[in-house]
C-alpha cells in the first residue's frame, strides 16, 4: 500500500483533555513522563507551524484547566471547551468545525484518557476518512493495561502508533544546515530527552580535543 509521508504541510496535531484534574487518575505513565512528552509534542506543533487543535472538557469542571506547562507553551492559542462534556470530540460541533478548518486529512492525536476520549475521537476520525496517528507517549490512562488495550484497539481499527520524537523527526527529515527548524527542534530534543544533550556535549568535546 502506498504511503504519503507525514509532514507539517499535510497533517494537524490534536490535543485532547490534557487537564490538571485528569492527571490525578493517570497511572500508565509517570506524571513526569506524561508532562514531558505532551509539552514536547506541543512544541513540535509550534516549531513546524502545524495546525493545532486543542480541546478540553469544561475548564471549570472536574478536569480543570490545562496542565500549566502545556498552557505556557500554547500561550494564547485557543482551547475549545466541549460543553456539555462529550467523550467523542466529534460529538461537539465546534470541535468538528475546528478539525475541518485545518483542511488536513492526517490527524496526529494525543490525549487522556487513552481508553475514553482519545479512543472514541480517534475511532470516529477513522470512520470519517481521516488518517489517524496516535502519539502514545503523550497520552495516558488509568493503568498501563487500559492504555495498551486502547492503543491496540485503535491500531487494529487502522490508526498508526507513533511517539512525539517520531513525529518531529518525520517533519524535520534531517539536519540540513539551511533548515529553518533544525536548531529549534534540536533544542526540544535536548530539553526533553536529556541523554541526547549529553551525547551532543560528548561529541563536541571529542572534536575539540581532536582538533588540538
Amino acid at each position: 500500500m502506498s504511503r504519503t509521508r507525514l509532514s507539517a504541510d499535510n497533517a494537524a496535531i490534536v490535543l485532547i483533555d490534557h487537564q490538571v484534574g485528569m492527571a490525578n487518575f493517570l497511572r500508565s505513565h509517570t506524571l513526569e513522563e506524561h508532562l514531558n512528552n505532551t509539552v514536547a509534542l506541543a512544541k513540535v506543533a509550534k516549531i513546524f507551524d502545524t495546525p493545532l487543535v486543542v480541546t478540553a472538557g469544561p475548564l471549570d469542571g472536574p478536569g480543570g484547566p490545562l496542565y500549566p506547562e502545556l498552557a505556557h507553551v500554547l500561550g494564547d492559542h485557543p482551547v475549545g471547551e466541549r460543553v456539555p462534556a462529550m467523550y467523542d470530540g466529534f460529538d461537539d460541533a465546534a470541535f468538528t468545525a475546528a478539525i475541518e478548518a485545518t483542511g488536513r486529512k492526517k490527524l496526529i492525536l494525543a490525549g487522556v484518557q487513552t481508553d475514553v476520549c482519545l479512543s472514541l475521537t480517534a475511532l470516529t476520525a477513522i470512520d470519517r476518512g481521516y488518517e489517524v496517528y496516535l502519539v502514545g507517549d503523550a497520552s495516558a490512562a488509568g493503568t498501563k493495561e487500559t492504555h495498551e488495550l486502547a492503543m491496540d484497539r485503535m491500531t487494529q481499527a487502522g490508526a498508526v502508533p507513533v511517539g512525539w520524537l517520531a513525529v518531529g523527526s518525520e517533519f524535520q527529515r534531517g539536519w540540513a544546515e539551511d533548515s529553518k527548524t533544525a536548531a529549534a527542534f534540536a533544542e526540544v530534543i535536548y530539553e526533553h530527552i536529556p541523554a541526547w544533550k549529553q551525547q551532543a556535549a560528548l561529541t563536541a568535546g571529542v572534536r575539540e580535543h581532536a582538533a588540538k
